[in-house]
């Protein structure tokens, strides 16, 4: 008895007969960012694939910043300047836990400013 081929499958392997998914990038390769945690890796990937940081809504776009404080404090000249910068963006994410959100809300710790200014002292001396 023949196997049952839906219209999907049909559709996936003449185009596979016909060549149209070879030389695509990546091609024979394991999807990159598998082992990178959490199910939104593949939006992650996206949006700095594509610069899209003005696209995000605010809990994603502090998220984000969040993660690259240390970038950000790099341009900081004092101490005064980096823990402004810190302070600054827990304000900001302590705002979005207080309004409604768009979509899934998503919580943001706020940073330890202590904790984060020593790692700026740690990376200045570097």
């Amino acid at each position: 008895m023949a196997p049952f081929e839906n219209w999907i499958d049909r559709q996936i392997r003449e185009a596979t007969e016909r060549g149209e998914f070879s030389g695509l990038k990546g091609e024979g390769k394991p999807l990159a960012g598998l082992d990178r945690g959490g199910d939104d890796w593949w939006i992650r990937q996206k949006l700095e694939d594509e610069d899209l940081t003005g696209a995000l809504p605010t809990s994603l776009s502090l998220r984000r910043e969040r993660e690259r404080i240390q970038e950000v404090l790099a341009e900081a000249r004092t101490e005064q300047a980096a823990r402004e910068l810190v302070e600054d963006l827990n304000a900001r994410i302590r705002h979005s836990h207080r309004r409604a959100v768009q979509g899934p809300p998503i919580f943001i710790r706020t940073l330890d400013v202590e904790e984060t200014i020593a790692e700026w002292r740690r990376r200045r001396r570097s």
